[in-house]
């Protein structure tokens, strides 16, 4: 069971799980604390929070991986306040966190814009519990730090770090530089990750991306043309949806799904009803020296809104919609999927590469900070 509820977490394979976890209750497996940690990380990872709650709730037992996984969890999904109000419980029920427990809690702080209060758990770490910090909760103090725009000081504190940072760490920071406008110091993290991880093509893209927002348009086009003789292979985004028991993939511009036509009309149509809801494209998150119009006819086709308009055209009116995608979620796609379950009047999930957004009523989980 474990095992199965693991692959169905990574596909998003919610309904598939959801028959597992009856087959697992009808087996007598429920009582079974390994498989129900798993199934309680599987709803977690499936943006099911409610249903991980559930789970917790009713366990007759429990153990440290029990409140590491709803903690965790509930951080990933956007829930950053109530995750530290589970560790609170934890805590006053004399629960010992382990490692991965702090991590959970460290990424709810940072996910939340929580930089005094991420601090303060890292001090408790070993002033209170006697763990010695590792790699992985100095990235989150990066990561807090890199997500508040504290660019400088997520520099700094890397530089004050007991061991040799990895490639994680100098990616993130390259990665708030990209956000934030810092071309001198992404120009240090890219050399850093040109050392640890040459062949990373999400740098390439991400210093190309930076050079394009500040209209470095030669520098933009060094950065792509050297991943191109270096032979580096750009990551290929893509969506994943759940529909009558079957996964449906899309890329950006798919066109190969047998209801290509019904979707893409869909999609003129979304694009209509947003405007006259005030949504201008927002082309900036479009990092090519092209026309604006062409820069928004590539924002209607990213692979997140494809996956949409798929389920808006298949599936009953107010229908959860869950996506799955395997990198970040740009700007305007955020913006877009918010009026979307606004117009459209559905709860959308989306998972991106790092984390649950969870979108209702024009509004997203993740407070537009992520």
């Amino acid at each position: 069971m474990v095992s199965l509820f693991s692959a169905c977490s990574k596909l998003g394979a919610l309904a598939l799980g959801r028959r597992a976890h009856v087959y697992m209750v009808k087996v007598g497996l429920d009582k079974n604390l390994h498989s129900v940690n798993a199934l309680l990380d599987f709803y977690a990872k499936c943006g099911c929070t409610k249903d991980a709650k559930r789970v917790f709730n009713e366990m007759v037992e429990r153990n440290v991986v029990s409140w590491t996984s709803l903690i965790v969890g509930l951080a990933v999904n956007g829930y950053g306040s109530e995750a530290l109000k589970y560790f609170k419980q934890m805590e006053a029920e004399k629960w010992l966190p382990s490692e991965i427990t702090f991590v959970g809690v460290l990424y709810a702080c940072s996910h939340c814009g929580m930089v005094d209060e991420g601090f303060r758990y890292f001090d408790k770490i070993k002033q209170y519990y006697g763990i010695v910090p590792q790699i992985e909760h100095h990235g989150c103090m990066v990561d807090l730090l890199a997500r508040a725009g504290k660019v400088k000081q997520a520099h700094d504190y890397i530089q004050q770090m007991p061991m040799q940072p990895n490639s994680v760490i100098w990616r993130t920071l390259l990665g708030a530089c990209t956000k934030f406008g810092h071309v001198e110091l992404a120009e240090v993290a890219r050399a850093k990750l040109l050392h640890l991880e040459p062949k990373h093509s999400g740098d390439y893209v991400l210093m190309s991306n930076l050079y394009a927002s500040e209209r470095r348009w030669s520098d933009a086009h060094k950065a792509r043309k050297s991943m191109l003789e270096e032979g580096v292979a750009k990551i290929r985004g893509h969506s994943l949806v759940e529909l009558g028991n079957q996964v449906h993939e899309f890329h950006t511009g798919d066109r190969t799904h047998p209801q290509s036509e019904e979707i893409y009309a869909k999609l003129v149509e979304v694009t209509k009803r947003l405007r006259l809801e005030g949504h201008v494209a927002h082309t900036g998150h479009v990092y090519a020296d092209i026309e604006e119009e062409e820069k928004e006819n590539a924002l209607v086709h990213h692979s997140e809104k494809i996956a949409v308009a798929l389920m808006l055209v298949c599936s009953p009116p107010g229908t959860p919609i869950r996506v799955f995608n395997n990198l970040r979620i740009c700007g305007d796609c955020h913006v877009v999927i918010k009026l979307m379950s606004k117009v459209y009047g559905r709860e959308i999930t989306v998972r991106d590469c790092s984390r649950f957004h969870h979108f209702r009523d024009g509004s997203c989980s993740c407070g537009d900070y992520w």
